[in-house]
C-alpha cells in the first residue's frame, strides 16, 4: 500500500495532516498547483514499511512554468481585443 501525508501549516491555528490512501502522486501535485494545498510543511510518501520525504520534488513538479515578459506581445493582444469588441458591436 502506498499513500501520501501532506502536512499543512495554518500558523497560529495549528497544523493539519491530509492523509487519504486514494490520492495519487498526480493528484497531490495538482492540488499544490491549484493552490488547494498552501503552506505545505512537508509531504511524506509512505510505501510498505518505508517513509520518504518528497516535499521538494513534488513542490518543484507543481511549480508553474515562468514565461518571460519578452515573449508576450501586449500591443498585439490589445489590438486583437479592440478588434473583437468592434466585431461584436456590429451584430
Amino acid at each position: 500500500m502506498q499513500y501520501f501525508v501532506v502536512m499543512i501549516d495554518y500558523g497560529r491555528r495549528g497544523r493539519e495532516a491530509v492523509v487519504d490512501p486514494e490520492i495519487t502522486r498526480r493528484e497531490v501535485i495538482s492540488r499544490i498547483a491549484s493552490g488547494e494545498y498552501r503552506n505545505v510543511s512537508f509531504i511524506h510518501e509512505i510505501a510498505e514499511n518505508s517513509v520518504e520525504d518528497v516535499t521538494e520534488v513534488l513542490l518543484a513538479e507543481a511549480a508553474l512554468p515562468r514565461i518571460p515578459p519578452d515573449d508576450i506581445d501586449l500591443q498585439a493582444a490589445s489590438l486583437d481585443h479592440a478588434r473583437d469588441l468592434r466585431k461584436h458591436e456590429r451584430t
